[in-house]
């Protein structure tokens, strides 16, 4: 395979990475955005404890 196809591969496959690294961050970002938004309307309590959820496996604010 002559090196140009090769460093077309590579390229894409970066581009690619690029893409999901991108679409992945600025999805935490806005996560992140609401509870900084959430914690200053005063509606999550700061001391609140992170409990697990069986249903969907993530992290949720529990009862103090």
């Amino acid at each position: 395979m002559p090196p140009v196809f090769i460093f077309a591969l590579g390229a894409l496959g970066t581009a690619a990475l690029v893409k999901v690294l991108v679409r992945e961050s600025r999805r935490v970002n806005t996560e992140l955005d609401a509870q900084r938004r959430a914690e200053k309307a005063g509606a999550l309590d700061p001391r609140a404890t992170l409990r697990r959820d069986p249903a969907t496996g993530e992290y949720r604010p529990g009862d103090s």
